[in-house]
């Protein structure tokens, strides 16, 4: 006779499974593994050093993260890592002073997505359009740069 176990101490059959410490070490290792060959594609396309690849930790899962919150960015909780890895449209940067006086303008071109998690996890990918971003930009000249 054949017994179907709804669940063990309390877990989900599921659950229970995959908290099992040989499953969870296949994970981690799988986890790694993506995170080695992300951080090579990355480095091959590293401009600045600011973008990395990090792993989360979940109960179960476990993550494979693309980071790129830096200084132009991090006070707008903008994240440059999904244009990283999807592309983004063209746009146009007004640099304007205390004012609100527009001192500078220049166009940033469109850039194709490099696919670094995509292709480390050897998922297919995505064609959509790119990361949207408006048209025109905003910016407050600061020292240096551009502005």
């Amino acid at each position: 006779m054949a017994y179907i176990y709804k669940g063990v101490n309390g877990k989900k059959l599921t659950e229970f499974i995959a908290l099992l410490d040989g499953v969870q070490a296949e994970v981690d290792a799988r986890a790694f593994e993506i995170a080695v060959r992300a951080e090579e594609a990355l480095k091959q396309h590293r401009a600045e050093g600011i973008a990395q690849i990090d792993i989360a930790k979940g109960d179960i899962d476990a993550y494979v993260v693309l980071e790129d919150a830096n200084g132009s960015n991090s006070n707008s909780n903008a994240n440059s890592a999904m244009s990283i890895e999807y592309g983004r449209n063209g746009y146009k940067v007004e640099v304007v002073d205390d004012t609100g006086k527009v001192v500078n303008t220049y166009e940033v071109g469109p850039m194709e997505g490099l696919h670094i998690l995509e292709d480390a996890s050897h998922l297919p990918r995505k064609h959509g359009t790119p990361v949207k971003v408006p048209k025109t930009v905003k910016v407050r000249k600061r020292g240096g740069g551009r502005g």
